[in-house]
């Protein structure tokens, strides 16, 4: 008995001691997120979406990243609309002592859902990105790149808190996004974004959303996060080359 609990006890010691070295790290940083996002209709049911974004670390100080995303829209409806496109991000580097922004690209596919019930507006959207992401090792290019399939799934609430049109709109959102791969061990999970804030209508083509945003992300070690204190400022764009009026569906933003 004492010579099977001396053995349990050897083969418990190097996971507790794994267990200890592998304790959870997470980096509180606060950022700025500012965006334009679009939706140009050209015929009744097709439009072209292009988004441009810029993200900062230390509220302004550092760069984050920088993004631009465009694609075709398919509009049956004004509650539905199917999306396809090209993303690119250039990543700053995390290291202090590095320069080199890393090279993201990025193919997706998306379906967004609207509906309103009462005085509330729901938006649903499901996206899915095949991501090649540049790895950059001792601040230079390796010519390597670490390729992901990642899922998001956004739920976004809107709903008056006025019956005077001249008061915004309240929002509330979270979006979770999961990722496969063969390098993506540890994290599957890999964040989620919850967003609080107003949304205000300048006039017919141009509106926007201001607030915070919590985005906690999981490193690629598995026991580093990420918890991000965004203030978010996005610009929305909804126009037509047609002589009627452009659809309101909208483009629901976010890298």
């Amino acid at each position: 008995m004492k010579n099977n609990f001396i053995g349990i006890l050897i083969l418990l010691l190097p996971v507790a001691i794994f267990g200890q070295a592998q304790e959870k790290e997470i980096n509180q940083q606060l950022q700025t997120w500012v965006s334009i996002n679009t939706v140009t209709k050209f015929s009744d049911h097709w439009a072209v979406i292009g988004d441009f974004h810029i993200r900062r670390n230390d509220f302004l100080q550092d760069p984050s990243f920088y993004f631009i995303r465009g694609g075709f829209s398919y509009i049956p409806n004004s509650n539905v609309s199917l999306t396809a496109g090209y993303a690119h991000m250039w990543l700053a580097p995390s290291n202090p002592d590095w320069s080199t922004f890393a090279d993201e690209n990025r193919i997706y596919q998306q379906a967004q859902l609207n509906a309103k019930v009462a005085n509330v507006s729901i938006l649903q959207r499901l996206r899915n990105e095949q991501r090649w992401q540049e790895k950059i090792v001792a601040d230079k290019p390796s010519g390597d790149w670490r390729f992901t399939n990642r899922i998001r799934y956004l739920m976004s609430f809107t709903f008056r808190i006025s019956d005077n049109e001249s008061w915004p709109s309240m929002v509330l959102s979270d979006e979770i996004l999961l990722q496969f791969g063969e390098e993506a061990v540890y994290n599957t999970f890999d964040q989620n974004r919850f967003f609080i804030g107003i949304k205000k209508t300048i006039n017919p083509k141009w509106s926007y959303d201001f607030g915070y945003m919590n985005l906690y992300q999981q490193k690629y070690s598995g026991y580093q996060y990420d918890m991000n204190h965004t203030i978010r400022l996005f610009f929305y764009l909804n126009t037509s080359i047609r002589k009627k009026a452009p659809s309101t569906i909208e483009n629901s933003g976010d890298e």
